[in-house]
């Protein structure tokens, strides 16, 4: 019998190969385990990145939709401070231009007085009277009618207009209606007799004029409103029809 046919030897040999497969197997199974459980923590751990990925970009996104109001804001507060910047330089040029404007209407208001004196004056006599007077007192209406004629030209210079509506149509801006005459040759609200002249700076009216008004006759044609309405005239605020 020789060596190799002991039987055991040969059992030792046997238990020790599967000794070593029992080894290695538990070395494969370990590694297979291992490998399952980092695939474990990889699918464990991915969510967390994306979720936290997906937080950062709507954080990102609300940050960018309260930047871009805040800017739309302080745009809206920029244009309206423009605006109101340019509405007040406007008004700041108007009211400097209505201030060189109009800044000698009281004195002409005053000085309306002392014209209405100068026309009491020349009409103090009848023309026949002066004709036949001396020549002292024709040089006297002379020089009152110069002095007169100056003070329109100095009214005039300084945008001071005089207001003889007669045969106009009655504006209540600049006219004050005493009365009424029927007359039904007229058109309504015709202006048909001046009491008192009146006198306007601009657009600024510095005394009325004391009118007539026609009443009983036609209106006013449709092309003469409408010229009127284009103007901006006011006319016609009063009932002249009755």
């Amino acid at each position: 019998m020789t060596k190799n046919q002991d039987p055991q030897f040969d059992a030792e040999l046997d238990a020790m190969r599967d000794q070593q497969i029992t080894a290695e197997n538990d070395d494969f199974d370990n590694d297979l385990a291992d490998d399952a459980y980092e695939a474990d923590e990889s699918s464990r751990m991915a969510p967390t990145e994306a979720e936290a990925a997906a937080d950062a970009m709507q954080s990102a996104a609300v940050q960018i939709e309260q930047l871009t109001e805040e800017v739309a804001a302080l745009k809206d507060r920029l244009l309206r401070e423009m605006a109101e910047m340019e509405n007040l330089r406007r008004r700041s040029i108007k009211e400097k231009s209505d201030a060189s404007k109009y800044s000698v209407s009281n004195f002409a208001r005053d000085m309306i007085g002392v014209g209405d004196n100068l026309n009491r004056a020349l009409q103090a006599l009848p023309q026949e009277v002066r004709d036949q007077a001396a020549d002292e007192v024709k040089n006297l209406f002379v020089g009152v009618e110069m002095t007169n004629s100056e003070m329109l030209t100095v009214f005039d210079r300084h945008g001071i207009k005089l207001v003889d509506p007669k045969g106009e149509k009655f504006d209540p801006n600049f006219h004050q209606a005493m009365f009424e005459v029927p007359n039904p040759d007229v058109a309504a609200g015709t202006v048909v007799e001046v009491v008192q002249v009146g006198y306007a700076i601009g657009e600024r009216v510095l005394r009325p004029a004391l009118v007539g008004v026609a009443k009983g006759g036609p209106k006013f044609s449709l092309i003469a409103d409408d010229d009127e309405n284009a103007t901006g005239d006011l006319g016609g605020k009063i009932d002249t029809s009755a």
